[in-house]
C-alpha cells in the first residue's frame, strides 16, 4: 500500500516508464525528469507549494514544467510571471484489483506488452473508441493516457480500458495523475484523492 506523499515517488517513477524518458532523479524538494520533447525539456515535481518560489526563479528556461503538490492560491503565489499555470489536476491511488467490466456489443479489446508497460486499445468497426496504458515501478501501476473517443463515451468504455489495464499489471497498488473531467470516473472506481497538484510551464520560446 502506498501512503501519503509516497505516491508521488511512485507515480513519477511509473510514469518514466510509461513514456520512457529517463529515470526521476530525486531532488531536496521532489523529483526532477528530464524529458528532452520540444516544449517539455524537464519537468520537476515538488511535494509542497513551499518549494515553488525558489524552483520558479532558478528553473525557469523555456520547455520547464513543475508540477506541485498542495494549494492552488499557494502554488500560484510562488510564480513568476514567466510561467503558466495549467487547470489544476489530482493525485489518486487504488489498493487492490479494478472492478470487471463486460465489453460492450460492437467493441473489441486489444492487450498488448510484456511490461513493464501494457496498452489497451477498445476498437468499433476497427476504428480506434478508447486507449491507455500502464507502466509499472517498484510494484506501483501507474495509469496514464487513458481517453475515449467523443463519439464513444458514456458507455462504461473508460472502465473497460482501466479494468484490463489493472488485470494485465497485476499491481497491489495503482496510481494516477486525473484531470478535473477524469476525477469522477476514478472516484467511481473506488481511487481515492491524495493531492491537488498544481501544473505550471514555461512556454517553448519564451525569453
Amino acid at each position: 500500500m502506498i501512503t501519503g506523499m509516497d505516491i508521488l515517488g511512485a507515480w513519477v517513477q511509473g510514469w518514466a516508464v510509461s513514456r520512457a524518458t529517463s529515470p526521476p532523479v530525486a531532488e531536496p524538494d521532489g523529483y526532477r525528469v528530464d524529458v528532452g520533447l520540444p516544449g517539455h525539456r524537464v519537468r520537476y515535481l515538488l511535494r509542497a507549494p513551499a518549494a515553488v518560489p525558489a524552483r520558479a526563479r532558478a528553473a525557469a528556461a523555456p520547455g520547464t514544467w513543475l508540477k506541485t503538490c498542495g494549494s492552488r492560491a499557494e502554488v500560484l503565489a510562488g510564480l513568476t510571471p514567466a510561467w503558466t499555470a495549467g487547470e489544476t489536476e489530482y493525485l489518486m491511488a487504488v489498493e487492490g484489483p479494478l472492478p470487471p467490466v463486460a465489453v460492450p456489443p460492437g467493441y473489441a479489446v486489444t492487450v498488448t506488452g510484456e511490461g513493464p508497460v501494457w496498452r489497451v486499445l477498445v476498437s468499433s468497426g476497427g476504428e480506434p473508441a478508447a486507449h491507455g496504458q500502464v507502466g509499472v515501478a517498484a510494484g506501483v501501476a501507474v495509469f496514464d493516457k487513458i481517453e475515449t473517443e467523443p463519439a464513444h463515451r458514456r458507455r462504461g468504455l473508460g472502465r473497460l480500458v482501466m479494468h484490463r489495464l489493472g488485470e494485465a499489471a497485476a499491481a497491489s497498488s495503482s496510481a494516477l495523475l486525473a484531470s478535473e473531467a477524469g476525477r469522477g470516473l476514478y472516484t467511481a472506481l473506488g481511487w481515492r484523492v491524495v493531492s491537488d497538484v498544481v501544473p505550471a510551464h514555461v512556454p517553448e520560446g519564451a525569453a
